[in-house]
């Protein structure tokens, strides 16, 4: 059974950063589908800059053309914070156990996993699939996590196929180029009122001068 993808972050706003992780992920996971899910309330940083709704749309008009891309709005519709562990449980909840889930995420994000509220949890939920940089594998980082968390990596570290043979616990790690562009840079020179063509869809952008985002008040 192809595993569904779940790609998750504040998205503030979406860049091709984030969609060409997403479309690398979706070949070399063999995944069904992704599903986006713009982060309401983060608890593991500061708020975004914009709106939960801003956000939300914008992950709309960039993931419009890719039919095997999905948004799932239900973070930016609680009030509470968002944990990830929790929209696992409601998401295994409505496609049942034998489903396989892949949760998608970067090194980075990978190796600060066990600051996640529960983080042990999730692999009895999903896969986690991380994406680095070729040539630069997370072996060679793993050292600097938790003994827990290398403990979790060394026993559980996994080839693409496991995880359409399996519903959740493995982890997988994917070479992937890194395009360097970051939510940060975006917002950035939106407030220098400097050009962002080619870092973001162009519906995107088009959508942030519409409605005056990252400008200064």
């Amino acid at each position: 059974m192809r595993p569904i993808g779940i790609l998750g972050g504040t998205f503030d706003p979406i860049h091709y950063g984030h969609l060409r992780l997403a479309e690398e992920m979706l070949e070399l996971a063999q995944l069904q589908h992704i599903l986006f899910i713009p982060t309401g309330n983060p608890p593991h940083r500061d708020a975004p800059q914009v709106s939960a709704a801003h956000r939300s749309e914008m992950v709309k008009l960039a993931i419009s053309d890719q039919p095997a891309f999905i948004l799932d709005d239900r973070e930016v519709k609680r009030s509470n914070k968002c944990y990830t562990v929790n929209t696992l449980r409601e998401l295994r909840a409505e496609i049942g156990v034998s489903q396989p889930l892949c949760l998608l995420m970067g090194g980075d994000a990978f190796l600060q996993l066990h600051t996640w509220h529960e983080w042990e949890q999730i692999l009895e939920l999903a896969h986690i699939v991380v994406g680095y940089r070729p040539g630069y594998t997370l072996e060679e980082r793993i050292h600097s996590a938790t003994p827990a968390l290398r403990a979790h990596y060394q026993h559980r570290l996994c080839a693409v196929d496991y995880l359409s043979k399996h519903a959740f616990g493995g982890i997988a790690e994917l070479a992937i180029p890194k395009l360097e562009i970051s939510a940060t840079l975006i917002r950035t020179r939106v407030a220098e009122k400097r050009t962002i063509r080619y870092l973001l869809p162009a519906t995107v952008a088009h959508y942030i001068y519409k409605h005056n985002l990252y400008t200064p008040c």
